[in-house]
C-alpha cells in the first residue's frame, strides 16, 4: 500500500525533498502532495552565491553541511541538465583590503582544496587581475578566486525540481495549510492524515506548528536585493561572482544583468515592502564598484523573508514526540547552499531512516524545537 507524504512549503528545502522523493529507491511507494501558497518565500526572491569554503563561521557541523551542500548542488545541476540561468559554476572572487588578510584567505583556500574537489582551482589575484576577470568593475581590491564557486537563481531552481517531481509522483496544492492539534494537515475545514509530513515553511514555521505544544526557535529576517541593467557598460564576458570586502554581494551576468545584495534586516517581521533607504544603500554599494550606476539602471527589487535561529544554525529532522513530522528550517542567508542537502536528507529519512547520519551536519534538534 502506498504511503502518503505531505510537504508544506515549496522553497529550496521542500522542492529538493520532493525531487528526491520522486527519484530515490521506493519512489513508486509514495504519493506526495506539496502545499505552498508561495507568499514571502525567501527562495523565490533569492539570487545568490554558492561559495561556502572560505566562510568565517566556526560551526564545524554547519561547514560540513554547506560544503557537502555545494557539492550536491553541482551534482543536481548535472543530473537534471540545469541551464546556466538557474545554476552556473562561474567561479567566485572574495576580496580583502590588505595583503595579510589576502594571504590568510589564500592559505585557507588551499587547505579547503584537500577536503573537497568542488571548490575547484584556487588563485590569488591582484586588483587589476580581479578587474580583468570582471570587466564591469572600475574599482577593485585584490582577491582570491575559487573556480568552483557558482551563482544560483533560487526560484528557478525550485521550479525546475518541482517540474521533474510532478512528472513522477508529486501533486501541488497552492493553498496555505497548518498542522492541527492532532498532528494532521488542516486545509480550510478539512483535517487530512498523512503517513509523513515535511515542514519547510521557513520563517513561518512557528505559525505552521502553532497548534502543537511546541516552542520553536525561529525568527524572521528581511532581505532585499536589486537587479540593475549595465547594458551601456557591460562586457559579454562570462564573469565570476564577487564577494567584495565591506560591500554587498555582486552577481554579474553576461547579458548585462547585475544583482546586488541581499540585505540582512532584523526586527522587520514579515514586511515585504521595498525600503527606499535600503535600495539607495544597495545602489551606493554598487556604485562604489562600478562608476555611473544610478536609479536609471534599476530594473527590479526583490524582497524575501529568511528564517534564523538564535545561534544562526539550521535544524532538521523528526520533531521530538512527533516522529512522523519532519522539519527543515532556520537556514538563514546560507539557505541556497544548505537547503538542497537538508531536503535530500529529509527525503532519505523517510525512505531509509536507519542509514542516515544527520548528526554530522546538525546540533540536536531539541536545541531548536522543545515540547512545552
Amino acid at each position: 500500500m502506498k504511503k502518503n507524504i505531505a510537504i508544506i512549503g515549496g522553497g529550496i528545502v521542500g522542492s529538493t525533498a520532493a525531487y528526491y522523493l520522486s527519484k530515490l529507491d521506493h519512489k513508486h511507494e509514495f504519493n506526495v502532495t506539496m502545499y505552498d501558497d508561495g507568499k514571502g518565500q525567501a527562495t523565490k526572491a533569492a539570487a545568490g552565491i554558492i561559495s561556502p569554503w572560505l566562510s568565517k563561521r566556526r560551526n564545524k557541523k554547519w561547514y560540513n553541511l554547506a560544503r557537502d551542500g555545494a557539492t550536491l548542488l553541482s551534482d543536481i545541476a548535472k543530473e537534471t541538465d540545469m541551464s546556466k540561468d538557474i545554476y552556473d559554476q562561474c567561479g567566485t572572487i572574495i576580496t580583502r583590503d590588505n595583503q595579510d588578510k589576502l594571504n590568510d584567505l589564500y592559505q585557507k583556500a588551499l587547505v579547503r582544496t584537500k577536503e573537497t574537489k568542488t571548490i575547484g582551482d584556487v588563485f590569488k589575484l591582484n586588483a587589476n587581475e580581479v578587474k580583468s576577470k570582471i570587466p564591469l568593475l572600475t574599482k577593485s581590491l585584490p582577491g582570491v578566486l575559487v573556480t568552483g564557486g557558482a551563482r544560483i537563481d533560487g526560484g528557478r531552481f525550485s521550479k525546475h525540481l518541482k517540474n521533474i517531481a510532478q512528472s513522477n509522483n508529486l501533486k501541488i496544492v497552492n493553498k496555505k495549510v497548518a498542522i492541527n492539534d492532532e498532528g494532521k494537515i488542516q486545509l480550510e475545514q478539512d483535517s487530512i492524515e498523512y503517513d509523513y509530513i515535511i515542514i519547510a515553511t521557513g520563517a513561518w514555521m512557528k505559525n505552521t506548528l502553532s497548534n502543537l505544544p511546541l516552542e520553536v526557535d525561529v525568527r524572521a529576517q528581511k532581505g532585499q536585493l536589486i537587479e540593475l541593467s549595465t547594458n551601456s557598460i557591460h562586457s559579454n564576458a562570462d564573469m565570476p561572482v564577487l564577494m567584495p570586502e565591506g560591500e554587498r554581494d555582486f552577481i554579474p551576468f553576461s547579458n548585462g544583468k547585475l544583482i546586488v545584495g541581499a540585505t540582512h534586516e532584523n526586527d522587520k517581521g514579515f514586511d515585504l515592502q521595498p525600503t527606499s533607504e535600503v535600495i539607495d544603500d544597495l545602489l551606493a554599494s554598487a556604485n562604489r564598484l562600478v562608476d555611473g550606476l544610478n536609479q536609471e539602471n534599476l530594473v527590479k527589487i526583490k524582497v524575501g523573508t529568511r528564517a534564523y535561529t538564535s545561534d544562526f544554525a539550521p535544524f532538521f529532522g523528526n520533531i521530538p514526540q512527533y516522529e512522523n513530522i519532519l522539519v527543515g528550517g532556520g537556514l538563514g542567508s546560507s539557505g541556497l547552499t544548505t537547503g538542497p542537502l537538508i531536503g535530500k536528507l529529509l527525503a532519505q529519512s523517510i525512505v531509509d531512516k536507519n542509514n542516515i547520519d544527520l548528526d554530522q551536519y546538525r546540533k540536536p534538534i531539541e536545541n531548536y524545537i522543545k515540547i512545552n
